[in-house]
This record gives structure tokens, C-alpha cells and sequence, in this order.
């Protein structure tokens, strides 16, 4: 018989071989084992982090969606307060009146008193449709830079708390108030900045209009260059971007139409910081263009409505002064009418440039720290 001795002598290296290759498949294993388990971890991480992204994802929407409606409910609401401050202020009623009975009754009215009404009547009829035009378009353009701060404040906060729910519940609740106070500061051009946005475009008006009289013929061209002037004039009188004073608060400080403000929760409260992004965003020349443009864009529109409006006569050809006036009060109602009806803001929405504009601006705006 073989010794145990001899038995290792002739076998060893078929043990050693199958020895190997047992322990290699072993160590196979186990790192097969090591690397399955690793792979299903990082499944389980990456399907984590979808689930929490899409968490992100559906309650920024949520979150956009309830800022775009409150949007959509501020921009009818400004109008509507808009309309009533501008037919309130720059009433024309009393001056036709007197006209009407003066025409009636020769013997009520001098010449020189009829002259100073007529006169009257044709500048504040001017500023009331100038105004109406610049109105309504700041306010259309200033609810867009509103709702694209917000939704920029709100993809950054969301992201930052990036699969943390309960913060991300928590910073929705903590923020809701900052952000519909910014909202409330579209009244602000009705209930604060009327006056003086009256007195600077009556100064204007009367600056273009001086050297016309009631029997100058108007055309289409005419009307157009007029109106347009009375804007460029108005939009110049003094600082750059002095306008902005009209449409939100000169200090950043808690503004709100109804309600009292919070108590300040830090150095800067939210809505703050998004004050001073929507100054800052007003006073660039990027939105100086964007406004140039629509206002450009509703004055053409303007024209158009009041050439087919006209009737004995065509204001292509040319009319007299005295004609124009009447239509150019009627006009007003028309740029101030509720958004879903309002065909100078629908020009607005649907101007390339400015749609362009809103993009770049949600896309690169900094975030205020």
C-alpha cells in the first residue's frame, strides 16, 4: 500500500491545483457577493435620490402653480383698481358738459372760457390714454418679473433642501406669507404711485402737445408719432429709472394691501430680498428695451383700433384735432380692461422678445443670499 508520504509525493500538485482553484472560487464569490451587494446599494441610492427628486419636482410645481394662480388673480384685481383710480382722477365728464352746454346755451360760455375747456380737455385726454398705454404695460410686465423671482426662489430653496421633506414643508409654510406680500405690491402703482404718476405725465403731455391746436390735422402717422413722444418725454424727465418709484416702494420695507406686516424674522425677510431683486431686475437695460418694445407694440395696436373706430372720415388722411379727441377718451376703457378680455396685454404675453427675456431671467438671475 501507498504510504501517506508517497501518496503526497505523486498527488501534491493536484492537490495544490485543486486546492486553487477551489479557494479562487471561493474568493470569486465572495467578491461577487461584495460586488452584488454594492450594486444593490447604489440602487437602492439611486432610487432614492429619484424618488426624492421627483418629490422636489412635484412639490415645486405644486408650489409654481399656486404662485401662478395667485398671479393670475393680482394682475385682474391691480386692473380693476387701476381702471377706477384713472376714471376717478382724470374724469372728463364735467369738461364735456360744460362744452356740450355752452354749445347748447352760446350766451354761457366766452370764447376765451371755451377755448381754456377745449384746451383742457385735450390734455387731459391725452394723459389719460398716455398713461392708460404705460400703465397697463408695466403692470402686465411687472406681474411676469414677479411670478419669475419666485419661481427662482423657489427652485433654489427646494433644491437646496434636496431630500429633506420636512424642510421641505417647512420652508413652503415659512415663505407663503413673504410671497404673497410681494404679490400685494402690484397695488402698490394704484394705491401709492397714482398722484405722481398723474402730475409727470400731464407735464409731459403739455410739453408735446403746446404747439398743437384743435384744427391741426391728426393722421394715423401723426397719432402714432404724438402718443410716442408723450412716452419717450415722460420716460425721460428725470433720473434714469425714476419710474420705478411709481410701481413699488422707493424703501424696501413689509408693503401689503390688507394685512399688517409680520415681525421681521432676520436682517432681510424674504420678501425684502425679493423687492430688491424686482428693483433690480426694473432697472436693468435689458427691461428698459422690453418695455421700449411693448409699448412700442401697444400704441401700433393703439392706432389700428381707433383707425377702424372712426366713422365720416378717415384719420389715415387726417383729421382735425377736435375730431380725434372723443375717440382718444374712448380708447381708455379698452386698455383697461380685465386680462382674459384685454387685447393690449395678450400683444404683451405674446411679444418674442419678451418671452425670450422672461426665459433668460428665470434661467440666470442670481439668487439673493
Amino acid at each position: 500500500m501507498l504510504s501517506v508520504r508517497d501518496f503526497w509525493r505523486r498527488h501534491r500538485r493536484k492537490v495544490f491545483y485543486t486546492v486553487g482553484v477551489l479557494g479562487s472560487g471561493y474568493l470569486l464569490y465572495k467578491l461577487y457577493g461584495a460586488h452584488r451587494h454594492g450594486v444593490q446599494e447604489l440602487e437602492r441610492e439611486v432610487a432614492a435620490q429619484r424618488e426624492t427628486e421627483e418629490l422636489m419636482k412635484a412639490q415645486m410645481q405644486a408650489h409654481f402653480e399656486n404662485i401662478q394662480r395667485i398671479s393670475d388673480v393680482t394682475l385682474p384685481h391691480a386692473m380693476h383698481d387701476l381702471n377706477f383710480r384713472i376714471t376717478e382722477e382724470l374724469d372728463l365728464s364735467h369738461l364735456l358738459e360744460r362744452l356740450i352746454q355752452g354749445k347748447g346755451q352760446p350766451n354761457s360760455l366766452t370764447q376765451s372760457k371755451k377755448l381754456d375747456l377745449w384746451s383742457r380737455l385735450k390734455i387731459l385726454s391725452f394723459t389719460r390714454m398716455t398713461l392708460s398705454v404705460w400703465a397697463t404695460t408695466m403692470l402686465s410686465l411687472y406681474t411676469k418679473v414677479q411670478v419669475n423671482i419666485l419661481g427662482r426662489h423657489l427652485y433654489i430653496d427646494t433644491a437646496r433642501s434636496l431630500g429633506i421633506s420636512d424642510l421641505l414643508e417647512s420652508v413652503d409654510v415659512v415663505d407663503r406669507e413673504d410671497h404673497k406680500k410681494f404679490l400685494d405690491s402690484v397695488d402698490f402703482l394704484s394705491q401709492h404711485g397714482m398722484p405722481a404718476l398723474i402730475s409727470d405725465m400731464e407735464a409731459a403731455t403739455k410739453e408735446v402737445l403746446k404747439g398743437k391746436q384743435l384744427s391741426t390735422f391728426f393722421s394715423s402717422t401723426t397719432l402714432h408719432e404724438t402718443v410716442m413722444q408723450i412716452l419717450s418725454t415722460f420716460m425721460s424727465m428725470g433720473s434714469p429709472n425714476y419710474w420705478i418709484k411709481y410701481m413699488i416702494p422707493e424703501h424696501v420695507k413689509p408693503y401689503s394691501s390688507g394685512s399688517s406686516s409680520d415681525p421681521m424674522l432676520s436682517d432681510m425677510t424674504e420678501y425684502e430680498q425679493l423687492m430688491m431683486e424686482a428693483r433690480a431686475v426694473l432697472s436693468s437695460a435689458e427691461f428698459g428695451s422690453i418695455v421700449e418694445i411693448s409699448l412700442q407694440a401697444v400704441v401700433d395696436k393703439l392706432v389700428e383700433l381707433m383707425g377702424v373706430k372712426f366713422k365720416g372720415g378717415s384719420i389715415t388722411a387726417g383729421l382735425p384735432l377736435a375730431r380725434v379727441l372723443p375717440q382718444v377718451a374712448q380708447m381708455c376703457p379698452l386698455l383697461l380692461e380685465e386680462p382674459s378680455k384685454n387685447q393690449f396685454i395678450q400683444i404683451i404675453r405674446n411679444i418674442q422678445e419678451v418671452e425670450v427675456f422672461f426665459t433668460l431671467l428665470y434661467a440666470n438671475m442670481p439668487h439673493a443670499q
